[in-house]
């Protein structure tokens, strides 16, 4: 499968090809790492379908596009697996996963399944902002101008007074984007530190699930 562009995936998502007996529904940021892991795992049996990426800056959003979305795809598949964790929906998306009878990744946010759930929480790193490959990318579409830092600065210390680091979760080597995050940093006024996760729980949530 051609993976769309970043701007694709925020806008629109990935619609599933139909292919797979297993579905996995996933957040648009997460297109290019899973179909990476579909690709080197030869699981020609998962099919992908992802929600718009934008979603992240709308949690209250999401657990109704994720239960419309499996309404409508459950029935061509023999099971379907969320690659959601929380998502700032404050236990929603848990619970609505729960009645619809789906399982979903475990943890807060992608965050903390891409660093991995007992090393992120044993950080307890509340001063820190935290960018993977995909928001990097994207920084400009989900903060800069996603916050309206872009048409009044005035904002920023609003968002980002109370942060003290940005946490760059790399899950490729790559000297381009991890230039990207300390530039994004040095926007924000942020230490910048880069921390090499891969693809963390994520590969082994989807290993387990299918």
């Amino acid at each position: 499968m051609e993976t769309p562009s970043d701007q694709q995936l925020t806008d629109d998502g990935l619609v599933a090809t139909g292919r797979g007996r297993i579905l996995v529904l996933a957040c648009g940021a997460l297109a290019r790492e899973i179909l990476a892991l579909i690709e080197a795992n030869g699981w020609s049996h998962v099919d992908l379908h992802c929600l718009p990426a934008i979603l992240h800056n709308y949690p209250a959003k999401i657990t109704g596009a994720v239960q419309e979305a499996v309404a409508r795809r459950r029935t061509a598949y023999e099971k379907v697996f969320v690659a959601y964790a929380d998502c700032g929906t404050g236990g929603d998306l848990a619970q609505a996963c729960a009645d619809m009878g789906v399982e979903m990744i475990q943890g807060p946010h992608c965050y903390a399944f891409f660093d991995g759930l007992a090393r992120f929480a044993a950080r307890d790193e509340i001063f820190a902002f935290y960018l993977t490959d995909f928001l990097t990318r994207q920084f400009d579409t989900f903060v800069w101008r996603g916050l309206g830092i872009d048409r009044h600065p005035e904002l920023l210390p609003m968002y980002f007074g109370h942060y003290r680091k940005l946490v760059y979760l790399a899950q490729t080597d790559d000297p381009d984007l991890t230039a990207k995050a300390q530039a994004a940093a040095d926007r924000l006024g942020l230490a910048f530190e880069r921390r090499y996760t891969g693809y963390g729980d994520l590969a082994t949530a989807l290993e387990a699930a299918i």
